[in-house]
Order: structure tokens, then sequence, then C-alpha cells
């Protein structure tokens, strides 16, 4: 298994290579179950890419129709409008969401789902300018 993958287990139905979902937690039903741990061993709110299936191996479950099935999950790179200052291919900066009400349609940019205000992140890419002082960079969080 390359690093930084994470084996879990999620609905055989939305098991897609490829895939991108946030971890919004386990049902309450899900305590009852001796596979719990397996599931929830992701953190809420963050955002994941299905990268592998294992085939073959499924389980039942008392949420999803079809089972469980076991796949190999990453945090994917994830885009974001940051301060322009902080902007830099391969500089390590603390996330903090940018005001852009002005802006509605780059509400989901700058409040990108799977981070939070305090995360410890990597520019990857610096893509373009938004606006005086603001720049949209491709992201990756570090592990804590």
């Amino acid at each position: 298994m390359e690093e930084g993958r994470i084996v879990t287990l999620i609905g055989e139905k939305l098991a897609k290579e490829g895939e991108e979902f946030i971890f919004m937690g386990t049902a309450k039903k899900c305590d009852e179950c001796r596979l719990k741990k397996a599931c929830a061993n992701l953190e809420v709110g963050r955002r994941y890419r299905v990268e592998r299936i294992r085939e073959g191996i499924k389980h039942d479950c008392y949420i999803h129709e079809g089972g469980v099935c076991v796949v190999e999950v990453i945090e994917p790179p994830i885009k974001a409008v940051i301060d322009a200052k902080k902007a830099v291919k391969g500089s390590k900066i603390v996330f903090k969401t940018v005001n852009c009400e002005s802006s509605p349609s780059l509400l989901d940019l700058c409040h990108p789902a799977g981070l939070k205000d305090g995360d410890r992140c990597t520019v990857l890419d610096v893509i373009s300018d938004i606006s005086a002082g603001l720049k949209l960079v491709e992201l990756r969080r570090e592990a804590k």
C-alpha cells in the first residue's frame, strides 16, 4: 500500500475508483456493528478519494444495501482561495478562510469542503489570480 493511503470500508454502491466524498461520520446503527472501527477510521469533515477497490472482499452492513467493501482512500489535493502573500508553490502554510462574500461564485473555494482553519498545508500549485490580494491554489493537507 502506498504512503498516505488509508484502508477503510464504504458502501459497495459508492465504491468507485476516483470517486470523492466527505466523511460525515457513522450512523447510530453502526454502534452495533463489529466492523465499526474499520468504517469509522476516517476523520469527520475531510475529503477523501477512492484510489483502489480491493476485489473480492465484501461484508454485510446494517446501513448500506449490498454491503460494504474494502477500499484504499487518500486525501486528495483541494483547490482553495487564499491570501496572495501565502500563495508560493512549495510553501507550508496554516490555512485560514478568506472573506469573499462579495463574490458568491467563489464561496466554495473560499470555504473548501475538507479543509478547516488552522490546518497545516503545502501549496502544490498556484493556479490563478482571483483579485487583488487573493489567489486560487491547490493545497495538500499535511498529516498531524
